[in-house]
Parts: structure tokens; C-alpha cells; sequence
């Protein structure tokens, strides 16, 4: 909103597109152009058109000239919230978490990145400290990770802290705490030594459980189940709490939680109420009032089968629990998800739509997700890993460097609370 476009305005727009050419190029961009790195040089001078940075970057400094040189209409006071919006309009992702981020810049935290040897971690690192959440620690081999950063074209700088497993100060440290646990389990001291010496993850959640790291972040070159596993071996769930898997569905303007996603395989009762009271306590900690339905094929008893009327328990649980927040079942998504299609069942106990809905079953709530990513064009963070004692998030295998950002941070501010 400038009365017009001068000199300044330009020179600032010039400034802009030449800092972010120079800056590294993200997941996003390569896969635009076919996995071609680019790289600023002779055939890189200026951002591809491709790159969702571009909305946030270059307006913001265009702005603050106009504010500058005295053209200006209107004056930005926080600038940091204007490149926010702007963002959120291309990356609805970028919006939600950035309440998330800001409280980071004001506390970061110390997150063990357990891939340190992958090029997309290299860069995922590299953008975790520039935004200021915190300080990377990059697990792996000094020679692979300096061969990820040099392939990534990013700067392996001092903030970085490295951490060899193999010839680690704390190797033996970590060894005698997983034997501690695992030694009536089968394990040998000497099988905890290999696993500390040789298994990332397994190194990464010693170092978070000792409190050598306040987070760890994982998941690139390991499906979600394995390195699962391997994070339990040193880690238990949060007294209190329950370990569940939950993913966040952004679509046509509206944020759903689904729970759960990725940990309990066909819940009993008791492990659905428990699920239901976890996702409601994380809702509120991302600054949402939950409103629970409990899902199933059927509604409110029609027609009737074994997995509704585990539900139905489940509902009756948490009636007898006496839990502080709306909830209701059994139903079928379109009246959890419909004001219209609700209107039949005046007596249900949801006030309007429901924003945290509660699988019958893991099998079902992964199906859902993954189909409403890839054909309902919807946005989805997760399976956001939520109840242990110590904060851990594992990224999908193969993950971008941006999904790896928007995890370390989740890591960081641990949703758990």
C-alpha cells in the first residue's frame, strides 16, 4: 500500500532476490527442476520462480523501503508476523506453526539430529539454526557429515555440534543406561555397547533421556515402526500420559486433529478413552479447545458391530473419567465433520463440528490420512509422536528438508508439555 513504486522500492527488491539466490535452495525447488541441485553461481544469479520463499522474502523488504522512504499508506509494526501471513498464504503449514517458532526464537532448545550424514538433514540443520530455534546436534561420522553439508552446498559452521557414536566421551555412559534397562530383557551389556556404537536413533535417544539433548528428530532413512523401536529401548511414556501417534489435517481452511496414527494397532476400550484424553490434552496445548468424536462406521448405534461397540465403551469411559473437555460417539467422519449431516442427533453432546477425531483403529486412521493427502489435495503434519517422557519426533521416510524443520521444531517445543 505505497502511494508509489520508487528507487528505493526497486534497489530493495534487487537486494532481496540477490540474498535469497545465495542462500541454500530448498527440497521444494529441486523437485520443481527434476532433483537438479542448484547452487548460486554462473547458472543460479537469481531464485527460481518455484521457490516458497519468494512470497515472504522479497514483499517484506519491498515494504519496509516504502515504510523507509516515506510512501508508505500503511506502516507495518511487526514484521516478523507480516512475513508469517504471507507465508500461511502459500503454506498453510507456515501459519500454524508460527506461534510454535516464535516461542522457540524466545527459548531455543538443543535437538539432536540423528540422520547428521543425509543431505536433506545437512540443510534441515542449516535452516533450524538460521531461523534461531536452536542449536543442532548432528549425529553421524565427521567425514559423512561434512561430505552431506559439502553435497547440500551449506556451510558447516562452529554452532554445529557433531557427535561420532563410535568414538563418543559418552559411549560408555550411555551403554551402562540402556543395559540398566534392557538387561533383564535379553540384552547383554555388550549387545548395548553395539547398539549405542552403531544404531543413531538409539545413541540420539540416550543422549535426549541423560539430558545431554532437550529433543531428537529422525525418521529420514528408517520407516516410522523402526525407529520407533528404537526410541523406546531408552525412552518410556511421560507419567500420566499415553504414547500415541497424531496427525494434524489442514484442508479448505479448517485444522483436524486424527488420533491414532502411527502406535496402538486395534485399541481395547480403555486405550481408546486414553488416546481421546492424550489428543484433547495436545489440542489445548497448540491452542485449540477440543471438541472429541469418537469414530467408528456406524452412528450412535447403526447399524451395530464389535468395533462401534468397543467405541460406544470407550465413550462410556470417559463419561465415568468425568474428562474436562466435549466429546461424543460413536459416529461416522460425515457427522463428526458436518454441522448438516449432525442435525439428526440433537442430543449429541459436540457443540459445533469436531476438530480432534479418534480412529477405531491404527489400520483405519493412517488409510485415512495418507488418502486425504494424496486426493483431497489436504495438508498433513505427522504422525506427530506425542506422550514420551522426553520429546522425539520421526519424520516420514524420505522427508523434505522443510518437513524435517517443521518436526525438529515440534521436537523442540515438545507438544507433549
Amino acid at each position: 500500500r505505497a502511494r508509489e513504486i520508487n528507487e528505493a522500492m526497486k534497489v530493495a527488491a534487487a537486494v532481496a532476490l540477490a540474498e535469497l539466490a545465495r542462500q541454500d535452495v530448498p527440497d521444494e525447488v529441486a523437485a520443481a527442476y527434476a532433483g537438479r541441485k542448484l547452487r548460486y553461481g554462473p547458472d543460479y544469479i537469481i531464485p527460481a520462480p518455484f521457490d516458497p520463499r519468494l512470497i515472504s522474502h522479497v514483499p517484506a523488504a519491498v515494504a519496509k523501503a516504502a515504510m523507509d522512504s516515506g510512501v508508505a499508506r500503511k506502516t507495518i509494526v511487526d514484521m516478523d508476523a507480516y512475513k508469517a501471513r504471507l507465508a500461511a498464504r502459500l503454506d498453510p503449514v507456515a501459519g500454524w506453526l508460527q506461534g510454535i517458532f516464535e516461542s522457540l526464537k524466545h527459548r531455543p532448545r538443543r535437538v539432536a539430529f540423528a540422520e547428521g550424514e543425509e543431505e536433506q538433514v545437512a540443510r534441515a540443520a542449516n535452516a533450524f539454526l538460521n531461523q534461531g530455534l536452536g542449536t543442532p546436534i548432528l549425529i553421524g561420522r565427521e567425514h559423512n557429515i561434512e561430505a552431506a553439508f559439502a553435497s547440500a552446498g551449506v556451510a558447516l559452521r562452529k554452532e554445529f555440534e557433531q557427535h561420532n557414536a563410535r568414538v563418543s566421551a559418552h559411549a560408555e555412559e550411555y551403554a551402562d543406561f540402556l543395559h540398566s534397562r534392557l538387561r533383564r530383557q535379553g540384552y547383554l551389556r555388550r549387545d548395548c555397547v553395539r547398539m549405542v556404537h552403531t544404531d543413531r536413533n538409539v545413541f540420539a535417544a540416550c543422549m535426549v533421556a541423560l539430558g545431554h539433548a532437550d529433543a531428537m528428530v529422525t525418521g529420514v532413512t528408517r520407516n516410522f515402526s523402526t525407529a520407533f523401536d528404537n526410541v523406546r529401548l531408552a525412552l518410556d511414556p511421560k507419567p500420566g500420559h499415553t504414547v500415541i501417534g497424531l496427525s494434524l489435517i489442514i484442508s479448505r481452511g479448517r485444522t483436524v486433529l486424527v488420533a491414532d496414527t502411527s502406535v496402538h494397532d486395534m485399541p481395547t476400550a480403555d486405550q481408546l478413552a486414553d488416546i481421546a484424553v492424550e489428543a484433547a490434552h495436545v489440542a489445548r496445548r497448540l491452542g485449540t479447545e477440543p471438541r472429541v468424536a469418537m469414530l467408528a462406521y456406524s452412528t450412535f448405534g447403526q447399524p451395530r458391530g464389535e468395533r462401534s461397540d468397543r467405541v460406544r465403551e470407550a465413550v462410556a469411559i470417559l463419561d465415568k473419567r468425568g474428562v474436562d473437555f466435549e466429546y461424543d460417539g460413536e459416529m461416522g467422519a460425515d457427522v463428526a465433520l458436518s454441522a448438516e449431516a449432525m442435525r439428526p442427533y440433537p442430543f449429541c453432546r459436540l457443540k459445533d463440528t469436531a476438530n480432534v477425531l479418534i480412529m477405531p483403529a491404527f489400520h483405519s486412521a493412517s488409510i485415512s490420512t495418507k488418502m486425504l493427502k494424496e486426493l483431497g489435495g489436504a495438508t498433513v503434519i505427522g504422525p506427530m509422536l506425542v506422550g514420551l517422557e522426553k520429546s522425539v519426533q520421526i519424520v516420514a521416510l524420505g522427508a523434505r528438508d522443510s518437513d524435517i524443520v517443521n518436526m525438529a521444531a515440534l521436537a523442540a517445543y515438545d507438544i507433549t508439555g
